[in-house]
């Protein structure tokens, strides 16, 4: 097709910023033609594409390469030489397509086009490969040059994108809906909306039985009268040494709703392709994921290391700094430990754990999204132990934290499969850490809450900080109020008498700094203090009493106190 064409499509509302849009009998010299033809469709974001490139490409990219005046013309250099016909830019990423990449594309006569944001890059794809294959795409031939971009996306897309574009493409051609899903049965990629819950669960459950049996895929699966074919995408590298369940865990499978076993040869060999795209997809996703199991790893280490408390924070920065590419400062997040038994007492692997908190966790809708890249997962023995980043407080949530009721339902639809009716997995949360030097505090507190979660009826429970409070509230009754007196007075008594004395406010300090779940931030927000003076409080609380509040155990004996004088 000609590049004109993909301008006159309204629909994708494409902008073309170098090349002449009228009769080019009247555009400067120099200026590229717009009859230039398209002869395939190429997504990269690489800074040197030239060695995937043959020319005749449309090039979509979406800017992730360019960081600053002066690193287009290198990138379009390469274009230029290798022949493309012209060169889309996303406008996602910085909000408009940069003029040094217009200058570049001008000097080197190389068209250009800008892709709005409201415009997917599938959308482009879809539009160019239709048209690409329009005369007869369901022919041999057609499927067979089909099969061979299919595996040119894969070399291209392989480092960088999900396979969205290439599973669009296939809808269109073969008519047929084609998606990737995770063991538990959640979307990974494809279109939308998705799969109803019940229909993607019924499917994993499936795949599942279908891979303990050996059986060979595509494995034909019929739900109501609706036929399904499931592939399993191969893993990066087989996982050697873990639990049979954190494999199967980790599964993801391609789902078509077909017969596949009825195709004809040239259409199973695009979906080969197909799976061996998805294949590379999913080795990069292990890959960015191993590198965020890193900082879980460091950060365990490092918070149960001799390493004094002052030093915490420092270290801690700097670990989340070269972790999390593009966090300057120390993410906000919360703590996740879990822990299980089979009926026979035995623990459940906390490989599998690990991995199957990481699927309940993902949760890309709703007040405090979380996405794949936003989790951190390690063992600590027995348990599993992640950190999950979450939003910065808003005007519209002024506290967003996990919803413990929602992880548990997830988590108890998506154990029913590995479950038996005597089995048991308790999971505790903590409160949002703000900042690091509160980290090894919202450790232990959701250790604390992972006990808690443990004495508590069901087969799934999740417990947060707010049920330790809880926990200890519903205990005072059983004390006699005489004994909760002189408990409340030998513990705030010398609080007491020293603002009697010096007009200070050390109880109310201490109230807020409970209320405010030992967050040196909040706390000192709302007190209208500067961190060091409520530090400064605090000690002093401590010296007078006695006590260590950045131990859970304490905190815990002056709420009750507070509650009981």
């Amino acid at each position: 097709m000609r590049l004109r064409e993909l301008l006159d499509a309204t629909e994708l509302g494409l902008l073309l910023l170098v090349g002449h849009a009228t009769d080019e009998t009247d555009a400067p010299p120099g200026t590229p033609s717009l009859d230039r033809t398209i002869s395939a469709v190429a997504t990269n974001d690489l800074a040197d594409p030239g060695r995937f490139l043959t020319g005749g490409e449309l090039v979509l990219t979406g800017l992730a390469w360019w960081r600053e005046d002066g690193d287009a013309e290198s990138f379009v250099r390469v274009l230029h030489r290798a022949g493309v016909t012209a060169l889309a830019a996303g406008e996602v990423e910085h909000g408009l397509v940069p003029h040094d990449l217009v200058r570049a594309c001008r000097r080197h006569g190389l068209p250009l086009i800008a892709v709005r944001p409201e415009t997917s890059f599938a959308a482009v794809t879809e539009y160019v490969l239709r048209r690409l294959h329009r005369r007869d795409p369901g022919s041999p031939a057609g499927i067979a040059g089909l099969a061979a971009l299919v595996e040119r996306h894969r070399r291209l897309l392989a480092d960088r994108a999900a396979p969205d574009s290439v599973l669009e493409l296939l809808r269109h051609t073969l008519g047929v809906d084609v998606r990737v899903l995770s063991a538990t049965g959640r979307q990974v990629s494809g279109p939308r909306p998705p799969l109803r819950a019940k229909t993607a669960a019924a499917l994993a459950a499936r795949h599942l039985a279908a891979r303990r049996a050996r059986g060979t895929a595509p494995h034909p699966v019929t739900l109501g009268a609706r036929p399904y074919s499931l592939v399993p995408v191969p893993a990066p590298v087989p996982p050697s040494g873990s639990a049979p369940h954190a494999a199967e865990l980790g599964d993801w499978l391609l789902v078509l709703e077909a017969d596949t076993s009825l195709w004809p040869a040239p259409d199973r060999e695009l979906l080969d392709r197909t799976v061996e795209l998805v294949a590379d997809a999913r080795a990069a996703h292990e890959q960015a994921k191993t590198a965020r199991n890193d900082l879980a790893d460091r950060s365990l280490a490092l918070l149960h290391s001799d390493v004094p408390a002052e030093e915490i924070p420092i270290r801690l920065r700097s670990t989340a700094q070269a972790v999390v590419s593009g966090v300057g400062h120390w993410p906000r997040c919360q703590f996740v430990v879990a822990g299980g038994e089979w009926h026979a007492g035995r623990p459940v692997p906390a490989a599998a754990l690990r991995v199957l908190l990481e699927e309940a966790l993902i949760q890309e809708d709703g007040p405090v999204p979380v996405s794949t890249e936003d989790i951190a997962a390690t063992v600590d023995g027995d348990r599993a132990v992640l950190l999950v980043l979450v939003p910065e407080p808003s005007d519209a949530h002024p506290d967003p934290a996990l919803d413990h009721a929602a992880l548990e339902r997830r988590l108890s639809a998506a154990l029913v499969r590995w479950l038996g009716p005597a089995d048991g997995v308790s999971i505790g949360v903590s409160s949002p850490v703000a900042e690091p030097g509160n980290a090894r505090r919202s450790l232990e507190q959701a250790h604390n809450a992972l006990r808690i979660a443990r004495a508590a009826p069901g087969q799934v429970t999740v417990r947060g900080p707010e049920d330790l409070t809880s926990h200890i509230l519903s205990l005072l009754p059983l004390i006699p109020a005489e004994a909760r007196r002189a408990f409340a007075t030998r513990l705030l008594g010398p609080l007491r008498d020293h603002d009697a004395r010096h007009r200070t406010e050390l109880l109310t300090t201490l109230e807020t700094f409970l209320d405010c779940d030992a967050s040196w931030t909040a706390c000192a927000a709302r007190l209208h203090l500067h961190v060091n003076s409520l530090r400064q409080r605090i000690a002093r609380i401590e010296h007078l009493t006695h006590r260590d509040l950045s131990r859970l155990e304490t905190r815990l004996d002056f709420l009750a106190a507070l509650k009981s004088g």
